[in-house]
């Protein structure tokens, strides 16, 4: 996705450069002629008016009010927080196999759970069987680990993974980088209990393979996953999800960048550990 070209600015001036500005020949207000100056003793009106409205200022703003002991802001005034900004204190700071855990018993702490799980099913690693049967067992409850694992075979077979441009073991053909990545915007808790937490996260994502012989390029798509998560043994773990698409922005009209461009992206940008 790209955003659209900027437009260019016009500088207005003379022939060298620089702005010229003319003052109006007539008084704006009263439509007389300007005066060529102005009398000494309007001057002294001028500074005394000023000073008198110097005194009034401060004095307004050392007064006291007495109308009410009470100097909090009131509620109404107040800023609100917008729905998608980060809004975490505590970050996770521990990783079972390279995965956040340990996540906050709170709604908080399932959102960031929920984002960070998208991002590791989201990736590459989902398309090895190995890699992939971690991260069943690592992110969902037991039993849904049980159910999913063959039905992820299932859906990550040979052919599959062929028309994907992999091999079997959903290796990519040398010279040539896959590409599967998600990153979350933003993230939502629908439903929440000390047990359960149902949470939205909407989500970009990229797939498709880099290379020069390729011919499923890396393009983007926009979905909204909703996760079941279920406390247990001491985290929130996936008891079920569930994907839609949207909501897309417009797309923009920037120039797709190169193979090479998008292996190099690829290879020096990593991840990042997601907090709400």
């Amino acid at each position: 996705m790209s955003h659209g070209d900027q437009q260019g600015y016009s500088d207005y001036g003379d022939d060298t450069g620089h702005t010229r500005t003319r003052l109006p020949d007539h008084d704006p207000y009263g439509g007389a002629p300007r005066r060529p100056g102005r009398s000494p003793s309007r001057g002294l009106i001028t500074v005394v008016g000023v000073v008198v409205l110097l005194i009034a200022a401060i004095a307004f703003a050392n007064r006291g009010d007495h109308s009410s002991g009470n100097t909090s802001t009131p509620k109404s005034s107040r800023p609100h927080t917008s729905p998608t900004s980060p809004t975490g204190t505590h970050p996770v700071q521990t990783k079972t196999n390279g995965i956040p855990s340990n996540f906050a018993h709170t709604g908080q702490g399932a959102q960031s759970a929920a984002s960070n799980y998208a991002v590791a099913l989201g990736s590459t690693a989902m398309f090895k069987k190995d890699s992939r049967d971690t991260l069943l067992q690592l992110l969902y409850v037991p039993d849904a680990a049980a159910r999913l694992q063959g039905e992820m075979d299932q859906a990550y077979s040979a052919d599959f993974l062929s028309k994907m441009g992999l091999d079997a073991g959903g290796n990519a053909p040398k010279g040539s980088t896959f590409v599967s990545r998600v990153s979350p915007v933003g993230a939502t808790v629908q439903q929440y209990s000390d047990s359960d937490a149902k949470v939205a996260v909407w989500c970009v994502g990229l797939i498709g393979m880099a290379g020069s012989s390729s011919t499923d390029p890396v393009t983007s798509s926009w979905k909204t996953w909703t996760f079941d998560l279920r406390w247990s043994d001491g985290d929130w773990k996936i008891a079920d999800d569930t994907q839609k698409d949207g909501p897309s922005p417009v797309p923009g009209d920037d120039p797709a960048a190169t193979s090479d461009e998008i292996s190099k992206a690829i290879e020096e940008y990593g991840g990042f550990t997601y907090a709400r």
